[in-house]
């Protein structure tokens, strides 16, 4: 039947919100260059090897020169002129670090160089050496290895920025770029999984700590997932954004995630329709949901359930999103109109028939006409009645079942429902659940 009532006109039915609501912003990287200055260790030469003391002497006197300098206002350019040996003179104090005191001034004159003369790779060996040198207090070693991470991301080094973001994010650190950070030095080595692994640590720290996630976390994990085409993956971070935050676009890019990845027919399409309008996701841009109202529709299908087609076609027009006069929208108005009496008139005796059948059918026909002239307990009745005798696709009842219970508030008992949805459907039922429990919130 669904193949005869299509769409004729043009228009933009396939556009989706898919690309606003994955959109997430450039990963922005680099320590600040005071961090060096703040940071940099006081030298006390008896503190120092008598080698490194020696080695040293030149670059020490080179970054006090420094300092003066931008003391006075120097402007960039005379910093560097002024630094020219300063490499030189770094590498030889390097190779002469014989202990952990000498690893640590080596380690903070580089970062400080680093940061003049933007050569982030010394400010990796730099950060590093100060690390290695196990002189950083305990309570700083996490901004350290944050900073290490973030100069290794600048440098391309995503093994090293995967190395030490690790314990970053695990320690639920408070710069929220550090998980982000994290996950993409996976993803930029290919290892998307561990990626969004990574993400979901982060997530789980961070909750653990009673703290807000992210929004761009879950839109960092969603654009993972969808451009490598993890379907499980994509469905479990939409699922888990739209819980985080139930807007009516992240709503419309959960439903649109759900059925890209999904098998759907008429009937899943059906009940995402139907997802779409208590959640508020027809409540977006037009472009972006003239296609949802143009599948609901279809998948509906005015012989079927004109009283439901009706209303969402009227709710399409009322909203500017579809035209009166497409003629696909008003084959679809007239259809309904012209079906909705004897449709109704219909429904005594066939409620009388579902409930002497011997198998569930009938009774899951008469759930679904009362599921669709909003007479939610009237339908829960007759799907619990067609899932007891059987016969029947019992996770498109369930579904349903638990559409009928949450139109009554029955938000409970509607979860207990969906989460008995297995196969194909189960993601969209857990999608479902999800709304129920944004619903059942104070």
């Amino acid at each position: 039947m669904r193949a005869t009532f299509k769409r004729v006109s043009g228009g933009m039915i396939g556009k989706t919100a898919l690309a606003l609501a994955l959109s997430t912003g450039a990963l922005t990287v680099g320590a600040t260059a005071t961090f060096a200055k703040e940071k940099e260790p006081k030298v006390e030469k008896a503190s120092y090897s008598k080698e490194f003391v020696g080695a040293a002497a030149p670059i020490q006197k080179t970054m006090n020169a420094l300092d003066e300098a931008k003391k006075k206002g120097a402007d960039a350019a005379a910093q560097k002129a002024l630094v020219a040996n300063a490499p030189a003179e770094l590498a030889a104090a390097e190779a002469a670090i014989k202990t952990p005191l000498d690893r640590m001034a080596a380690g903070g004159w580089a970062v400080s160089l680093g940061g003049t003369l933007n050569d982030v790779a010394m400010r990796q060996r730099g950060m590093q050496n100060m690390l290695d040198s196990g002189q950083v207090p305990a309570a700083n070693v996490t901004e350290y290895q944050f900073y290490l991470g973030n100069f290794a991301y600048s440098n391309k080094d995503f093994p090293a920025a995967v190395k030490a973001l690790t314990a970053v994010v695990a320690a639920n650190y408070k710069d929220d770029t550090a998980a982000e950070l994290l996950a993409d030095s996976y993803s930029q080595q290919g290892q998307n999984a561990e990626a969004l692994a990574a993400l979901k640590a982060a997530v789980d720290a961070r909750k653990a700590a009673g703290g807000a996630v992210p929004e761009g976390w879950f839109k960092r994990a969603n654009l993972i997932a969808y451009k490598n085409k993890l379907g499980p993956q994509a469905i479990e971070w939409s699922t888990m954004m739209v819980e985080n935050d139930p807007t009516p676009l992240n709503w419309l890019g959960a439903g649109q995630l759900v059925r890209e990845f999904g098998q759907f027919t008429n009937q899943e399409s059906l009940d995402l329709g139907r997802l779409l309008l208590r959640s508020g996701g027809f409540q977006n841009d037009p472009k972006y949901v003239e296609r949802e109202y143009i599948e609901y529709i279809e998948a509906a299908d005015p012989r079927r359930l004109p009283g439901e087609v009706l209303k969402v076609t009227e709710m399409g027009v009322k909203s500017g999103v579809l035209k009166a006069n497409d003629p696909f929208v008003s084959d679809a108005l007239s259809q309904a109109k012209s079906r909705i009496a004897p449709d109704k008139a219909s429904l005594p005796a066939l409620d009388k028939e579902a409930r002497a059948g011997k198998d569930g059918k009938s009774a899951l026909a008469m759930a679904d006409a009362y599921l669709s002239y909003d007479e939610p307990a009237k339908a829960e009745e007759m799907y619990e009645m067609a899932i007891a005798k059987g016969a029947i696709d019992k996770d498109r009842a369930l579904t349903r079942l638990g559409i009928a219970q949450l139109d009554q508030d029955k938000f409970e008992d509607a979860k207990a429902s969906f989460a008995q949805v297995a196969g194909a459907r189960a993601p969209l039922a857990r999608l479902w659940a999800t709304f129920a429990t944004t619903q059942a919130r104070p």
